[in-house]
C-alpha cells in the first residue's frame, strides 16, 4: 500500500474537524444551502465527502462504501467498519451505485434516528433544479438533485427516511428527510 493512499487526513484534526462539523451542521439546518469544506482528500472521493467521513465517522460507525479505492483510507483514518446497505449508518458513492433506496435503514417509529445518511458524490452541485420547502428554508430553495422522484418518495416517509449529504469538489449541501421536494 502506498503512503499516498493513506494521506489526506486533516492537517489540524481538532480545528479542521470543528470547521467541517460546523459547515455540515449549517448545511443540514438550511437544506439546499451550498457550503464549502476543506482540509481533507481521499482516493476516489471528493474533498467534501472525505471531510464528511473524517468528521462524522469513527470505529463505531458502519459505512457502506461504494468507492473501493477509498477503503484503505477510510479504515486508516476513521477505523469505520464496512457494512452492507442494510446495516450501515452511512453510505458513500455516486447515486447509481447507492440506488435504490429500499435496502437502507430508515429508522423505526420509536427510533427514527436509526436511519442511514447517504453521502452522494455529484458531478456538480448547483442552486438550480428542484424546489425545496420545509424546516430551515425561508420560502423555497433550489438544488440540483440526482433523482427527485426517489427523493420525493423518501420525504413522504417522514419522520422515517434517509438524510442526504450531496458532495461535489469541496462543496456540499444537505437534504434532510423533512425537506419537501417540488418540481424542477
Amino acid at each position: 500500500m502506498q503512503a499516498a493512499q493513506l494521506s489526506g487526513g486533516f492537517a489540524d484534526p481538532a480545528r479542521d474537524g470543528a470547521r467541517a462539523f460546523r459547515a455540515i451542521l449549517d448545511a443540514m439546518a438550511r437544506p439546499g444551502r451550498i457550503v464549502s469544506v476543506a482540509g481533507a482528500s481521499a482516493p476516489g472521493l471528493s474533498d467534501a465527502a472525505a471531510a464528511v467521513l473524517l468528521t462524522l465517522c469513527d470505529a463505531d460507525t458502519p459505512v457502506h462504501l461504494a468507492v473501493p479505492e477509498a477503503a484503505a483510507w477510510l479504515a486508516f483514518h476513521c477505523g469505520a467498519p464496512h457494512a452492507d446497505k442494510a446495516g450501515c449508518a452511512f453510505a458513500v458513492g455516486q447515486w447509481d451505485a447507492l440506488a435504490p433506496l429500499d435496502p437502507y435503514p430508515v429508522g423505526t417509529p420509536d427510533y427514527p434516528d436509526r436511519s442511514a445518511t447517504l453521502v452522494v458524490e455529484m458531478a456538480s452541485l448547483t442552486a438550480e433544479g428542484s424546489a425545496l420547502t420545509g424546516p430551515g428554508i425561508d420560502g423555497t430553495a433550489n438544488l440540483s438533485l440526482p433523482d427527485p422522484d426517489a427523493l420525493r418518495a423518501n420525504a413522504v416517509r417522514f419522520p422515517l427516511g434517509l438524510d442526504l449529504i450531496l458532495c461535489a469538489g469541496d462543496r456540499l449541501a444537505c437534504l434532510p428527510r423533512s425537506t419537501r421536494i417540488g418540481g424542477a
